[in-house]
Protein backbone atom coordinates (compact mmCIF):
# COMPACT_ATOMS: atom_id res chain seq x y z
CA UNK A 1 0.00 0.00 0.00
CA UNK A 2 1.78 3.33 -0.51
CA UNK A 3 2.45 5.96 1.84
CA UNK A 4 1.70 9.49 1.58
CA UNK A 5 2.82 12.95 3.74
CA UNK A 6 0.15 15.16 5.11
CA UNK A 7 -0.29 18.04 7.12
CA UNK A 8 -3.54 18.52 9.21
CA UNK A 9 -5.04 20.56 12.28
CA UNK A 10 -6.74 19.57 15.08
CA UNK A 11 -9.36 21.70 16.64
CA UNK A 12 -7.71 23.90 18.37
CA UNK A 13 -5.48 24.51 14.96
CA UNK A 14 -2.38 22.85 15.91
CA UNK A 15 -0.50 21.75 12.94
CA UNK A 16 0.44 18.02 12.95
CA UNK A 17 2.38 16.20 9.89
CA UNK A 18 3.11 12.45 9.41
CA UNK A 19 3.59 9.77 6.86
CA UNK A 20 0.87 7.16 6.57
CA UNK A 21 -0.47 4.23 4.24
CA UNK A 22 -3.49 4.23 2.28
CA UNK A 23 -5.09 3.08 -0.72
CA UNK A 24 -5.43 6.61 -2.33
CA UNK A 25 -4.77 10.65 -0.76
CA UNK A 26 -8.86 11.07 -0.60
CA UNK A 27 -8.87 7.81 1.77
CA UNK A 28 -6.14 9.25 4.39
CA UNK A 29 -8.03 12.60 4.09
CA UNK A 30 -11.15 10.91 4.78
CA UNK A 31 -9.14 8.99 7.64
CA UNK A 32 -7.92 11.94 8.86
CA UNK A 33 -11.04 14.32 9.34
CA UNK A 34 -12.40 11.32 10.68
CA UNK A 35 -9.80 11.23 13.62
CA UNK A 36 -11.02 14.90 14.51
CA UNK A 37 -7.95 16.66 12.28
CA UNK A 38 -8.71 18.88 9.35
CA UNK A 39 -6.65 17.76 6.44
CA UNK A 40 -4.31 20.51 4.69
CA UNK A 41 -2.77 19.45 2.16
CA UNK A 42 -2.05 15.19 1.34
CA UNK A 43 0.94 14.03 -0.97
CA UNK A 44 2.90 10.63 -2.10
CA UNK A 45 5.69 10.07 0.12
CA UNK A 46 8.02 11.35 -2.51
CA UNK A 47 6.76 14.94 -2.36
CA UNK A 48 7.09 14.62 1.40
CA UNK A 49 8.98 18.41 0.93
CA UNK A 50 5.52 20.15 -0.30
CA UNK A 51 3.59 19.09 2.63
CA UNK A 52 3.40 22.52 3.91
CA UNK A 53 0.63 24.80 6.18
CA UNK A 54 -1.90 26.30 4.36
CA UNK A 55 -0.16 28.64 1.35
CA UNK A 56 1.35 32.16 2.70
CA UNK A 57 2.70 33.68 -0.54
CA UNK A 58 0.90 36.35 -2.98
CA UNK A 59 -1.54 33.30 -4.17
CA UNK A 60 -3.36 33.14 -0.71
CA UNK A 61 -4.84 36.97 -0.72
CA UNK A 62 -8.56 37.76 -0.41
CA UNK A 63 -10.80 37.81 -3.78
CA UNK A 64 -13.57 39.44 -4.18
CA UNK A 65 -16.95 38.55 -2.65
CA UNK A 66 -18.52 38.87 -6.08
CA UNK A 67 -15.81 36.70 -7.81
CA UNK A 68 -16.36 34.01 -5.19
CA UNK A 69 -20.06 34.53 -5.93
CA UNK A 70 -19.71 33.72 -9.24
CA UNK A 71 -17.29 31.13 -8.91
CA UNK A 72 -20.18 29.40 -6.35
CA UNK A 73 -22.89 29.35 -8.81
CA UNK A 74 -20.67 28.09 -11.39
CA UNK A 75 -19.35 25.57 -9.46
CA UNK A 76 -23.29 24.41 -8.55
CA UNK A 77 -24.29 24.31 -11.93
CA UNK A 78 -21.58 22.49 -13.93
CA UNK A 79 -21.11 19.47 -10.72
CA UNK A 80 -25.21 18.92 -11.40
CA UNK A 81 -24.17 19.19 -15.21
CA UNK A 82 -22.32 15.84 -14.25
CA UNK A 83 -19.38 17.58 -15.08
CA UNK A 84 -16.26 16.63 -13.19
CA UNK A 85 -15.18 18.52 -10.37
CA UNK A 86 -11.38 18.70 -11.95
CA UNK A 87 -12.48 19.60 -15.05
CA UNK A 88 -14.66 21.61 -13.65
CA UNK A 89 -12.39 23.95 -11.79
CA UNK A 90 -9.72 23.72 -14.42
CA UNK A 91 -12.61 25.07 -16.94
CA UNK A 92 -12.51 28.19 -14.42
CA UNK A 93 -9.56 28.95 -14.26
CA UNK A 94 -8.98 30.07 -17.49
CA UNK A 95 -11.69 31.78 -17.86
CA UNK A 96 -10.98 33.91 -15.12
CA UNK A 97 -9.87 37.19 -15.05
CA UNK A 98 -8.81 37.57 -11.83
CA UNK A 99 -5.26 36.26 -12.86
CA UNK A 100 -4.23 35.38 -9.03
CA UNK A 101 -7.61 33.39 -8.58
CA UNK A 102 -7.16 31.75 -11.87
CA UNK A 103 -3.93 30.37 -10.07
CA UNK A 104 -5.49 29.33 -6.91
CA UNK A 105 -8.06 27.54 -8.87
CA UNK A 106 -5.27 26.20 -11.31
CA UNK A 107 -3.15 24.63 -8.66
CA UNK A 108 -6.59 23.14 -6.54
CA UNK A 109 -6.95 21.34 -9.92
CA UNK A 110 -3.67 20.04 -10.13
CA UNK A 111 -3.85 18.91 -6.26
CA UNK A 112 -7.73 17.42 -7.16
CA UNK A 113 -5.66 15.56 -9.72
CA UNK A 114 -3.01 13.97 -7.33
CA UNK A 115 -6.30 12.76 -5.14
CA UNK A 116 -6.88 15.40 -2.94
CA UNK A 117 -10.57 16.52 -2.08
CA UNK A 118 -11.96 19.46 -2.91
CA UNK A 119 -12.18 21.20 0.48
CA UNK A 120 -8.54 20.16 1.34
CA UNK A 121 -7.59 22.01 -1.63
CA UNK A 122 -9.35 25.17 -0.58
CA UNK A 123 -8.01 25.13 3.26
CA UNK A 124 -4.46 25.50 1.78
CA UNK A 125 -6.08 29.18 0.64
CA UNK A 126 -7.70 30.16 3.84
CA UNK A 127 -7.82 33.84 2.98
CA UNK A 128 -9.60 32.67 0.02
CA UNK A 129 -11.98 29.99 0.91
CA UNK A 130 -13.23 30.62 4.66
CA UNK A 131 -13.05 27.93 6.60
CA UNK A 132 -17.10 27.73 6.35
CA UNK A 133 -16.59 27.02 2.69
CA UNK A 134 -14.44 24.86 2.74
CA UNK A 135 -16.24 22.80 5.19
CA UNK A 136 -19.97 23.04 3.71
CA UNK A 137 -18.11 21.51 0.74
CA UNK A 138 -16.20 19.13 2.42
CA UNK A 139 -19.92 17.71 4.01
CA UNK A 140 -21.29 17.86 0.51
CA UNK A 141 -18.18 15.78 -1.00
CA UNK A 142 -18.85 13.66 1.53
CA UNK A 143 -22.53 13.35 0.57
CA UNK A 144 -22.92 13.72 -3.08
CA UNK A 145 -24.48 16.86 -2.73
CA UNK A 146 -21.91 19.34 -4.18
CA UNK A 147 -23.70 21.25 -6.15
CA UNK A 148 -26.38 21.67 -3.58
CA UNK A 149 -23.33 22.68 -1.39
CA UNK A 150 -22.14 25.48 -3.54
CA UNK A 151 -25.70 26.67 -3.93
CA UNK A 152 -25.95 27.17 -0.84
CA UNK A 153 -22.45 28.40 -0.13
CA UNK A 154 -23.49 30.95 -3.13
CA UNK A 155 -26.93 32.14 -1.14
CA UNK A 156 -24.58 32.87 1.69
CA UNK A 157 -22.11 34.76 0.25
CA UNK A 158 -24.82 36.67 -1.37
CA UNK A 159 -26.82 37.20 1.64
CA UNK A 160 -23.68 39.20 3.03
CA UNK A 161 -22.68 40.94 -0.18
CA UNK A 162 -26.25 42.78 0.43
CA UNK A 163 -25.41 43.17 4.09
CA UNK A 164 -22.40 45.12 3.17
CA UNK A 165 -23.81 47.23 0.72
CA UNK A 166 -27.30 48.36 3.08
CA UNK A 167 -23.95 49.38 5.98
CA UNK A 168 -22.29 50.88 3.30
CA UNK A 169 -25.04 52.93 1.78
CA UNK A 170 -26.74 53.88 5.31
CA UNK A 171 -22.78 54.90 6.15
CA UNK A 172 -22.16 56.85 3.05
CA UNK A 173 -23.70 60.29 3.73
CA UNK A 174 -22.79 60.49 7.13
CA UNK A 175 -19.22 59.57 6.16
CA UNK A 176 -18.83 62.14 4.01
CA UNK A 177 -20.27 64.64 5.92
CA UNK A 178 -17.84 64.13 9.41
CA UNK A 179 -14.98 64.51 6.27
CA UNK A 180 -16.33 67.35 4.93
CA UNK A 181 -16.67 69.57 8.68
CA UNK A 182 -12.59 67.79 9.48
CA UNK A 183 -11.58 69.35 6.41
CA UNK A 184 -13.63 72.80 6.77
CA UNK A 185 -12.43 72.95 10.62
CA UNK A 186 -8.63 72.67 9.19
CA UNK A 187 -8.89 74.87 6.76
CA UNK A 188 -10.40 77.63 8.61
CA UNK A 189 -7.47 77.00 11.38
CA UNK A 190 -4.86 76.85 9.31
CA UNK A 191 -5.57 79.52 6.45
CA UNK A 192 -8.74 81.74 7.56
CA UNK A 193 -7.96 82.57 11.02
CA UNK A 194 -4.64 83.12 10.81
CA UNK A 195 -5.76 85.87 7.92
CA UNK A 196 -7.94 87.35 10.23
CA UNK A 197 -5.71 87.64 13.02
CA UNK A 198 -3.70 89.70 10.58
CA UNK A 199 -6.37 92.36 10.38
CA UNK A 200 -6.87 92.37 13.75
CA UNK A 201 -3.28 93.24 14.95
CA UNK A 202 -3.13 95.93 12.54
CA UNK A 203 -6.15 97.91 14.52
CA UNK A 204 -4.81 96.75 17.59
CA UNK A 205 -8.14 95.76 18.72
CA UNK A 206 -9.61 94.23 22.12
CA UNK A 207 -10.57 90.76 21.22
CA UNK A 208 -12.97 89.12 22.73
CA UNK A 209 -12.59 86.00 24.76
CA UNK A 210 -13.98 83.65 22.14
CA UNK A 211 -11.73 85.27 19.44
CA UNK A 212 -8.67 84.77 21.18
CA UNK A 213 -9.58 81.00 21.65
CA UNK A 214 -9.99 80.26 18.40
CA UNK A 215 -6.66 81.80 17.39
CA UNK A 216 -4.56 79.84 20.11
CA UNK A 217 -6.20 77.17 18.51
CA UNK A 218 -5.50 77.84 15.09
CA UNK A 219 -1.80 79.40 16.24
CA UNK A 220 -1.12 75.34 17.76
CA UNK A 221 -2.33 73.62 14.80
CA UNK A 222 -0.02 76.53 12.45
CA UNK A 223 3.01 75.54 14.22
CA UNK A 224 2.07 72.02 15.34
CA UNK A 225 0.70 70.31 12.65
CA UNK A 226 4.14 68.55 11.72
CA UNK A 227 3.67 66.69 14.84
CA UNK A 228 -0.50 66.00 15.01
CA UNK A 229 0.19 64.66 11.61
CA UNK A 230 3.05 62.24 12.93
CA UNK A 231 0.84 61.59 15.99
CA UNK A 232 -2.10 61.14 13.49
CA UNK A 233 -0.41 58.74 11.40
CA UNK A 234 1.25 56.98 14.53
CA UNK A 235 -1.94 56.20 16.12
CA UNK A 236 -3.59 54.72 12.93
CA UNK A 237 -0.90 52.56 12.16
CA UNK A 238 -0.89 51.79 16.51
CA UNK A 239 -4.08 51.24 16.85
CA UNK A 240 -4.64 48.71 13.25
CA UNK A 241 -1.95 46.83 15.05
CA UNK A 242 -3.15 46.91 18.08
CA UNK A 243 -6.72 45.76 16.85
CA UNK A 244 -4.56 42.67 14.76
CA UNK A 245 -3.49 40.98 17.84
CA UNK A 246 -6.06 38.35 19.52
CA UNK A 247 -6.75 40.85 23.00
CA UNK A 248 -6.56 43.86 21.02
CA UNK A 249 -9.41 42.04 18.11
CA UNK A 250 -11.60 41.31 21.41
CA UNK A 251 -11.15 44.40 22.56
CA UNK A 252 -11.99 46.23 19.95
CA UNK A 253 -15.19 43.85 18.85
CA UNK A 254 -16.66 44.19 22.45
CA UNK A 255 -16.13 48.30 22.23
CA UNK A 256 -17.71 47.96 19.01
CA UNK A 257 -21.09 46.23 20.46
CA UNK A 258 -21.49 49.56 22.82
CA UNK A 259 -21.05 52.34 20.45
CA UNK A 260 -23.89 54.75 20.29
CA UNK A 261 -26.56 54.43 17.46
CA UNK A 262 -23.91 51.73 15.54
CA UNK A 263 -23.87 49.23 18.61
CA UNK A 264 -27.23 47.61 18.00
CA UNK A 265 -26.74 47.38 14.17
CA UNK A 266 -23.26 45.55 14.84
CA UNK A 267 -25.22 43.31 17.22
CA UNK A 268 -28.06 42.51 14.88
CA UNK A 269 -25.61 42.10 11.70
CA UNK A 270 -23.54 39.51 13.79
CA UNK A 271 -26.63 37.62 15.00
CA UNK A 272 -28.45 37.29 11.80
CA UNK A 273 -25.17 36.22 10.30
CA UNK A 274 -24.76 33.59 13.30
CA UNK A 275 -28.23 32.01 12.67
CA UNK A 276 -28.06 32.05 8.77
CA UNK A 277 -24.53 30.37 9.19
CA UNK A 278 -26.19 28.20 12.00
CA UNK A 279 -29.08 27.17 9.16
CA UNK A 280 -26.63 26.58 6.51
CA UNK A 281 -24.31 23.97 8.29
CA UNK A 282 -27.45 22.21 9.92
CA UNK A 283 -29.11 21.82 6.62
CA UNK A 284 -24.96 20.79 4.88
CA UNK A 285 -25.29 17.81 8.14
CA UNK A 286 -22.22 18.93 9.80
CA UNK A 287 -22.03 17.89 13.77
CA UNK A 288 -23.50 20.66 15.27
CA UNK A 289 -20.36 21.18 17.92
CA UNK A 290 -18.03 21.00 14.62
CA UNK A 291 -21.07 23.47 13.31
CA UNK A 292 -20.44 26.12 16.51
CA UNK A 293 -16.66 25.99 15.74
CA UNK A 294 -17.34 27.02 12.06
CA UNK A 295 -19.51 29.83 12.99
CA UNK A 296 -17.81 31.42 15.65
CA UNK A 297 -15.16 31.92 13.12
CA UNK A 298 -17.50 33.41 10.46
CA UNK A 299 -19.67 35.12 13.17
CA UNK A 300 -17.08 38.06 12.04
CA UNK A 301 -16.61 39.65 16.13
CA UNK A 302 -14.48 37.86 18.32
CA UNK A 303 -16.02 38.85 21.20
CA UNK A 304 -19.48 37.04 19.98
CA UNK A 305 -17.00 34.49 18.57
CA UNK A 306 -15.86 33.19 22.42
CA UNK A 307 -19.23 33.21 22.99
CA UNK A 308 -19.94 30.64 20.19
CA UNK A 309 -17.39 29.02 21.67
CA UNK A 310 -18.97 28.71 25.36
CA UNK A 311 -22.10 27.03 23.18
CA UNK A 312 -19.74 24.82 21.86
CA UNK A 313 -18.49 23.93 25.13
CA UNK A 314 -21.33 23.33 27.08
CA UNK A 315 -23.27 21.05 23.93
CA UNK A 316 -20.07 18.57 24.63
CA UNK A 317 -20.98 18.50 28.10
CA UNK A 318 -24.26 17.58 27.28
CA UNK A 319 -26.16 20.76 27.41
CA UNK A 320 -28.73 21.62 25.06
CA UNK A 321 -28.67 24.62 22.33
CA UNK A 322 -31.19 26.33 23.93
CA UNK A 323 -29.68 26.53 27.56
CA UNK A 324 -26.26 27.41 26.26
CA UNK A 325 -28.13 30.05 24.03
CA UNK A 326 -29.74 31.38 26.84
CA UNK A 327 -26.35 31.55 29.28
CA UNK A 328 -24.50 33.55 26.79
CA UNK A 329 -27.12 36.23 26.75
CA UNK A 330 -26.32 36.99 23.12
CA UNK A 331 -30.18 36.41 22.32
CA UNK A 332 -33.17 38.32 22.07
CA UNK A 333 -36.45 36.71 23.57
CA UNK A 334 -37.80 35.87 20.50
CA UNK A 335 -35.10 34.10 18.91
CA UNK A 336 -34.45 31.82 21.96
CA UNK A 337 -38.25 30.64 21.77
CA UNK A 338 -37.69 29.76 17.48
CA UNK A 339 -34.49 28.03 19.25
CA UNK A 340 -36.25 26.04 21.74
CA UNK A 341 -38.98 25.06 19.50
CA UNK A 342 -36.50 24.19 16.90
CA UNK A 343 -34.44 21.87 19.47
CA UNK A 344 -37.70 19.96 20.08
CA UNK A 345 -38.57 19.74 16.86
CA UNK A 346 -35.55 18.96 14.97
CA UNK A 347 -36.49 21.60 12.57
CA UNK A 348 -33.71 23.51 13.75
CA UNK A 349 -32.84 24.69 10.32
CA UNK A 350 -35.89 26.25 9.47
CA UNK A 351 -36.30 27.88 12.59
CA UNK A 352 -32.81 29.66 12.41
CA UNK A 353 -33.38 30.66 9.00
CA UNK A 354 -36.90 32.52 10.14
CA UNK A 355 -34.37 33.98 13.04
CA UNK A 356 -32.19 34.99 10.92
CA UNK A 357 -35.00 36.84 8.79
CA UNK A 358 -36.07 38.60 12.15
CA UNK A 359 -32.70 39.96 12.87
CA UNK A 360 -31.79 40.98 9.06
CA UNK A 361 -35.67 42.66 9.25
CA UNK A 362 -34.19 44.93 12.01
CA UNK A 363 -31.00 45.34 10.52
CA UNK A 364 -33.09 46.89 7.75
CA UNK A 365 -35.39 49.32 9.73
CA UNK A 366 -32.17 50.24 11.80
CA UNK A 367 -30.16 50.92 9.03
CA UNK A 368 -32.83 53.06 7.26
CA UNK A 369 -33.42 55.28 10.67
CA UNK A 370 -30.17 55.49 10.40
CA UNK A 371 -29.55 58.38 8.77
CA UNK A 372 -32.48 60.25 10.61
CA UNK A 373 -30.44 59.70 13.97
CA UNK A 374 -27.33 61.11 12.67
CA UNK A 375 -28.73 63.84 11.09
CA UNK A 376 -30.08 66.01 13.71
CA UNK A 377 -26.11 65.20 15.63
CA UNK A 378 -24.70 66.11 12.21
CA UNK A 379 -26.33 69.59 12.21
CA UNK A 380 -25.69 70.21 15.78
CA UNK A 381 -21.90 69.68 14.76
CA UNK A 382 -22.17 72.35 11.71
CA UNK A 383 -24.31 74.81 13.95
CA UNK A 384 -21.71 74.93 16.38
CA UNK A 385 -18.93 75.60 13.68
CA UNK A 386 -20.77 78.70 12.37
CA UNK A 387 -21.46 79.97 16.26
CA UNK A 388 -17.66 79.46 16.81
CA UNK A 389 -16.58 81.76 13.46
CA UNK A 390 -19.95 84.14 14.37
CA UNK A 391 -18.67 84.92 17.78
CA UNK A 392 -15.02 84.38 17.20
CA UNK A 393 -14.53 86.06 13.83
CA UNK A 394 -17.10 88.27 12.78
CA UNK A 395 -18.13 89.77 15.76
CA UNK A 396 -14.83 91.27 16.25
CA UNK A 397 -15.38 92.79 12.78
CA UNK A 398 -18.52 94.63 13.89
CA UNK A 399 -16.34 96.29 15.95
CA UNK A 400 -13.86 97.35 13.89
CA UNK A 401 -15.73 100.93 12.37
CA UNK A 402 -15.55 102.47 15.48
CA UNK A 403 -11.94 101.29 16.72
CA UNK A 404 -10.91 102.53 13.18
CA UNK A 405 -12.48 105.89 14.16
CA UNK A 406 -10.62 106.48 17.49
Amino acid sequence: MPKFAFSAKDSQGVLSTGVREASTAGELAKELAATGLVPLLVKPEADAAKVLAPTTGKLNRKVKLDELIIFSHQMASLTKAGISVVRAIRGLSESQKNERFAEVLKDMASQLESGTDVATSMRRYPKVFSELFASVIHVGENTGRLDIAFRQIAGYLETERETRRRVKAATRYPSFVVVAMAGGVLVLNIFVIPAFAGVFAKFKAELPWQTKAIMAVSDFFVNFWPMLLVIGVCSVFGMRHYVSTPAGRYNWDRVKLKLPLLGDIFNRINLARFCQTFAMVSKSGLPITQGLSVISRAIGNEYQAQKVAQMREGIERGSGVYQTASETKMFSPVVLQMISVGEETGNMDELMEQAATFYEEEVDYDLKTLTEAIEPILIIGIAGMVLVMALGVFLPLWDLSSVALK
